[in-house]
């Protein structure tokens, strides 16, 4: 269909899960697709040259989206090596689960500074170029436990419910700019990590969901395709949730 075509697009954290996924649907519509990856080098090259097939432009650039230097960097090099910048998707995150009386400290700033500094970091280091172009879609993922918390991540639902607070302001700031910040908030979305938990439990969860089944990657690509691409474009300062229905009726 092209949604995105003649755009380009800077994805973080999109080595696996629901950054491969938005960073591949975005090539599939027809955006040149930036990413980055930090630990997995194998995953981010295998990644590249998947997108490249799609024929469109792509690269992967090895930043911690978490170091506010960092991310000054990428946002100039991205500019420099593709000629603009269209979409931002703050997508890296991680997760150092724990309740709270046993939750260290470095527990808790490892996920806000990953999960809530970087979006900050990111944000503000592309928001000279979209500005400059007076036009731009900034999409953070967040999560349905930012919107209502969750026993055991404390620190999680903390960085998560900041990403939606700072979505809401930025969208205020800079609306005038014709600039627009969504967010998306996953459910419980089938990835490498939820593979790990036991059949059981997940079969439970998927029955307190009211369309009875975990999502996927896909699905949150898709929605992060309608945010950047010009259906979207009276749509700004909202939270989207893919959760199958979850949250329905809170």
């Amino acid at each position: 269909m092209n949604l995105l075509q003649g755009k380009t697009a800077l994805v973080t954290g999109a080595s696996r899960g629901i950054g491969r996924a938005i960073a591949m649907r975005f090539a599939e519509e027809g955006a040149n697709v930036a990413f980055t990856f930090l630990s997995s080098v194998e995953k981010g090259q295998a990644l590249e040259a998947e997108l490249q097939a799609k024929g469109i432009k792509a690269k992967g650039y090895r930043s911690d989206a978490s170091d506010f230097k960092a991310a000054e960097e990428l946002a100039n090099a991205v500019v420099a090596d593709f000629g603009g910048l269209d979409v931002v998707v703050n997508n890296a995150g991680v997760t150092r689960d724990g309740l709270l009386m046993r939750m260290s400290e470095e527990q808790w700033d490892t996920v806000i500074n990953t999960n809530l500094k970087s979006v900050f970091n990111l944000t503000k280091a592309a928001t000279r170029q979209l500005m400059k172009q007076k036009s731009g879609s900034i999409i953070n993922i967040t999560s349905v436990v930012g919107l209502k918390g969750n026993a055991g991540q404390a620190n999680y639902a903390a960085s998560k419910g900041g990403i939606i607070a700072f979505t809401k302001s930025v969208a205020l700031e800079l609306g005038s700019r014709n600039i627009r910040c969504n967010a998306i908030a996953p459910g419980f979305i089938e990835t490498e990590m939820t593979s790990e938990l036991d059949a059981k439990v997940v079969d439970e969860w998927k029955q307190g969901i009211p369309l009875k089944r975990a999502g996927t990657a896909d699905e949150v690509a898709d929605a992060a395709v309608f945010l950047g691409s010009d259906l979207s474009r009276y749509v700004t300062g909202q939270v989207i949730q893919v959760d199958g229905g979850m949250l329905t009726g809170r």
